[in-house]
């Protein structure tokens, strides 16, 4: 039996790849949030539900239930829950980067606010019939569901 070869996905290390749950309301607006206060072009995207995010998962061997989670690659390091939310508020215009302070707060109890709004966020924000299509004006910044073809990510 042949086994199938798998493409890899090279990570750059000068971008931060978020991988967020395509068919979530709350995850969306948050990718938009993200998207208008970025100055420096420093977040790339992919749905969870993607083929690549997906890879990139198996390939950084992260295998936790990602269904509720936002997901944050950097550096070949994987980040998740409200550890990826602090560290992405770091790299934002404006006053953002103060909530990285709450990194203090020990992560279970952080993780247990974050879990509670993650189960929810159907019940408050709703929940799509399609994943997330951004605007065309952001589309560069996304991995559709194909691997890039000669880019890094």
């Amino acid at each position: 039996m042949k086994k199938e070869k798998t493409s890899r996905i090279r990570l750059s290390s000068d971008k931060g790849i978020v991988l967020f749950d395509g068919f979530c309301n709350l995850c969306s607006w948050s990718v938009q949030f993200i998207l208008k206060r970025d100055p420096k072009d420093y977040f790339k995207f992919a749905a969870l539900q993607s083929e690549v995010g997906k890879q990139l998962l198996m390939q950084l061997e992260f295998a936790q239930n990602l269904n509720n989670s936002v997901i944050l690659i950097e550096k070949d390091k994987v980040y998740s829950k409200s550890e990826a939310a602090l560290k992405i508020t770091r790299k934002l215009r404006g006053l953002w980067p103060i909530f990285y302070i709450f990194i203090l707060i020990p992560k279970p109890v952080r993780d247990y606010i974050y879990n509670m709004i993650a189960r929810n966020r159907f019940n408050w924000f709703g929940k799509k019939d399609s994943c997330y299509v951004p605007e065309k004006d952001y589309s560069e910044k996304f991995y559709s569901s194909n691997f890039p073809s000669s880019s890094n990510l």
